[in-house]
């Protein structure tokens, strides 16, 4: 991501909770940043994509690693870097294969999907997944301007 960013940053501790909190955290991360749920059309289908993004990364932080331990977002003019940290220094693996029907392990497929790159990195801690987003064509880090008199 370019270098011109913001950042909010919401530290978890151990407990239940916490896909629902992260979920609440990122909807008035990105509602400041303009990038509004009820949003028409693209807008709003990209922030559905990163709060699905969100419960799937940190769902699988408390599945696999006992809970996340940090929620990053990281807004730039070209999208978003979604990133959960937790103390598992295990990378995330994609299941292959699988009854498509069944419930479960089909969270990273879902991330795939929606992102335009993902991965995870080793940290002081264990590791932390990450997600990019594309910015729509819209910028959405400002609302629509008023159309001028004429």
């Amino acid at each position: 991501m370019p270098t011109d960013t913001e950042t909010r940053r919401l530290v978890l501790a151990t407990g239940g909770g916490s896909v629902g909190r992260c979920r609440e955290f990122a909807r008035d991360v990105l509602t400041g940043w303009g990038w509004t749920p009820a949003a028409e059309g693209e807008r709003g289908e990209v922030v559905r994509d990163v709060l699905l993004i969100v419960s799937e990364l940190v769902t699988n932080a408390a599945v696999y690693a006992e809970g996340p331990i940090e929620l990053r977002l990281v807004r730039s003019a070209v999208g978003l870097r979604v990133e959960v940290a937790d103390c598992n220094p295990e990378p995330p693996v994609m299941r292959r294969g699988g009854d498509r029907a069944l419930p479960g392990g089909h969270g990273l497929r879902v991330v795939d999907l929606l992102s335009w790159s993902w991965g995870s990195r080793a940290d002081v801690h264990g590791k932390t997944v990450w997600s990019e987003i594309a910015a729509p064509p819209a910028d959405l880090a400002s609302p629509p301007r008023p159309a001028g008199p004429g």
